[in-house]
């Protein structure tokens, strides 16, 4: 094994591709309906929302899509990416492991959503798109498109989880730097919002309720398109590229992991850095364990239902297969504002389903003790959201030194915490809280599912 600790490729070593897993599934996911017909969307039925370069990658079963050439020259300001060995932190921990973490926080806008945003981007531009609407949670998606979006001249409105909006306010400033427009979300710009708003006058928001204001202000003019930052499956394919880099650095090392975490919201960091190792299980005979990490408060991989259900609060998107734990299902206010989503993207849901992934949840207060104990040792400092991920890391530590055996991990550091530094401030004053949802809950936000389909 390498006596090195932070393993580095040159430009001319970043992936030309994005890995495809759905050419290698066992079992094929189901498709996405038309909530009216209850037939299989179409092509036309996405029209609306995606350009047409999107559309069919979110239906490709081809195994490796090429990498455009300009967004190639755009991933370069700050891929590849460094893999680096947490030495300090193994020593800590004082367990029979090595561990490894890819620091996707080096992106300028702090986290790993660039590598969707910016093809996502470039594909509107092509098909000559000015305008642009999103939503976001903690503000990373939101920072990321607006940082893409300005290299193609597209404007973009981005709709904030209201919770999220007042926690994190340099995240709006991000925005606004980069030219986009920023909104609490529920708003009053949207029909979707004033909805939820005339019911609750106090309502946190979630993401649900910003991708129903999101969509409804894309499909009312023509000129205007909507974007993802998860869920989707040519979401998942484009941030792939972490995992790639991920193996040839590994190689580097001359080690392989026997475990990759990845924290959990909608899917796109966790299978980023999963697939292409999952690809290897599922065609080489590895036996790599796979574990996506969720908060206790919104346990859809760990405690929801595999159903169709809408993909939003309002009921504008396609009803897709998933975890989930009900589209009005509304997450406690943690701070981790990227991981509270109602549902699971489609592709790590049969993934979850057909037992070749695991899951586990984690609660707030044990996730930014985790945080902590990174950066006092490794320096950097996590968002909310990866803590999750190094909290996992911590107990899978723990697990190796209670079986005596030897394990290697591979974590995804998907941000850094920079901006979330109030959160860090909440749990040194001891104000944090921990949110679980009982049986009762879930019960309740589930129950009308079955309604979906009929």
């Amino acid at each position: 094994m390498s006596k090195f600790k932070k393993f580095l490729l040159s430009e001319k070593e970043m992936p030309m591709q994005w890995y495809n897993i759905m050419a290698d599934m066992p079992n094929p996911m189901l498709p996405p309906l038309h909530p009216g017909t209850k037939q299989p969307i179409g092509p036309e039925d996405l029209a609306p929302l995606f350009p047409m370069e999107l559309i069919k990658q979110e239906v490709s079963q081809e195994r490796f899509i090429d990498i455009p050439e300009e967004v190639q020259d755009i991933y370069k300001i700050w891929r590849p990416t460094p893999l680096i060995r947490a030495t300090n932190f193994e020593k800590m921990l004082d367990a029979p492991v090595k561990i490894y973490y890819k620091n996707e926080s080096v992106s300028p806008a702090g986290s790993h959503k660039p590598n969707t945003a910016v093809p996502q981007a470039y594909y509107n531009y092509k098909e000559g798109v000015k305008r642009m609407t999103t939503e976001t949670g903690a503000g990373q998606w939101g920072s990321a498109l607006s940082f893409a979006t300005q290299f193609f001249g597209i404007e973009l409105q981005v709709f904030m989880v209201k919770v999220s909006f007042n926690q994190k306010p340099y995240r709006k400033s991000m925005m606004n730097t980069w030219g986009a427009k920023v909104v609490a979300s529920p708003s009053e710009l949207t029909e979707s919002g004033r909805r939820v708003l005339a019911a609750n006058p106090d309502s946190p928001g979630s993401l649900g309720i910003a991708i129903s204001e999101a969509i409804e202000a894309a499909v009312q003019d023509e000129h205007t398109k909507y974007s993802l930052g998860s869920v989707l499956n040519h979401v998942l394919l484009h941030q792939t590229i972490i995992g790639l880099e991920a193996q040839k650095q590994m190689e580097l090392a001359d080690d392989y992991p026997d475990i990759v975490i990845g924290c959990f919201g909608g899917g796109s960091n966790f299978a980023g850095i999963s697939f292409p190792f999952l690809k290897n299980n599922l065609s080489n005979g590895h036996d790599t364990k796979i574990v996506a990490v969720e908060p206790e408060s919104c346990p859809k991989l760990t405690r929801g239902k595999f159903h169709y259900d809408f993909g939003d609060t309002v009921g504008l998107t396609p009803l897709i297969p998933m975890y989930t734990l009900g589209h009005n299902f509304m997450p406690p206010q943690i701070h981790a504002g990227g991981l509270r989503y109602h549902g699971a993207g489609p592709i790590v849901s049969q993934l979850l389903k057909d037992g070749l992934i695991s899951a586990n949840a984690v609660h707030q207060k044990e996730c930014f003790e985790a945080g902590v104990k990174f950066a006092r040792t490794e320096g950097l400092i996590p968002a909310p959201e990866t803590t999750h991920a190094i909290a996992q890391v911590i107990k899978e530590a723990e697990q190796a030194k209670l079986e005596g055996k030897e394990k290697t991990i591979l974590f995804n550091l998907s941000g850094h915490g920079l901006v979330d530094m109030a959160a860090y401030d909440q749990y040194f004053a001891g104000q944090l809280e921990d949110y679980s949802i009982t049986e009762d809950q879930i019960k309740e936000s589930v129950a009308e599912l079955d309604l979906l389909t009929k």
